[in-house]
């Protein structure tokens, strides 16, 4: 039997992974990863999420993220994967200088949502763990920030331009950052 992972507390720190369908890279651009930054701070702005760590790869996002009252967790991360997968589509559709656009949309085009209709960008689920302590955490932000260098993309977590390994060696993230306290 698998384990299903899932958002259990609501306004507790979970680890969060976001992956996009077939694995497709499309975290190769600018512009989409921009559309990713600006959907994570409005959703900060508006829906209570806090951010403690962050890392988007070419064909996945890792957070550690919680959410505060009244706000849920899952409706943020629903809200959130609905609007970046319109959003997302939209701009490779519209980006006629993406050389991997056919592509891109084929492979898109061919994931169907449960009712055989739309385009699935991201996997289903997060595969969320709650997390339960300081050590976990640790853990869990050393996984996020090491994820490029396993990768071979950098030699050290904090060159990695998409992360918030940078915000824990003295350099202005992307995205404020909120702190973990005991």
């Amino acid at each position: 039997m698998a384990f299903a992972y899932s958002i259990t507390n609501q306004h507790h720190p979970h680890f969060l992974t976001f992956t996009v369908e077939q694995w497709i890279d499309v975290f190769t651009r600018q512009h989409y990863v921009d559309i990713v930054l600006d959907s994570l701070r409005f959703c900060q702005q508006n829906k209570g999420l806090k951010i403690f760590s962050w890392c988007i790869m070419s064909n996945h996002i890792h957070l550690i993220v919680q959410s505060e009252p009244p706000f849920a967790l899952s409706d943020t991360v629903r809200d959130f994967k609905k609007f970046t997968s319109r959003q997302l589509v939209r701009a490779i559709e519209q980006n006629n200088g993406e050389s991997r656009q056919a592509w891109l949309l084929w492979l898109l085009h061919n994931q169907k949502d449960d009712k055989g209709k739309g385009i699935e960008f991201w996997q289903a689920g997060s595969h969320a763990e709650e997390i339960f302590s300081f050590e976990f955490y640790v853990q869990k932000m050393n996984y996020i920030h090491l994820n490029p260098v396993r990768a071979g993309y950098v030699l050290s977590p904090e060159e990695w331009q998409w992360s918030s390994a940078g915000n824990f060696y003295g350099r202005n993230g992307l995205l404020p950052l909120h702190y973990w306290n005991e």
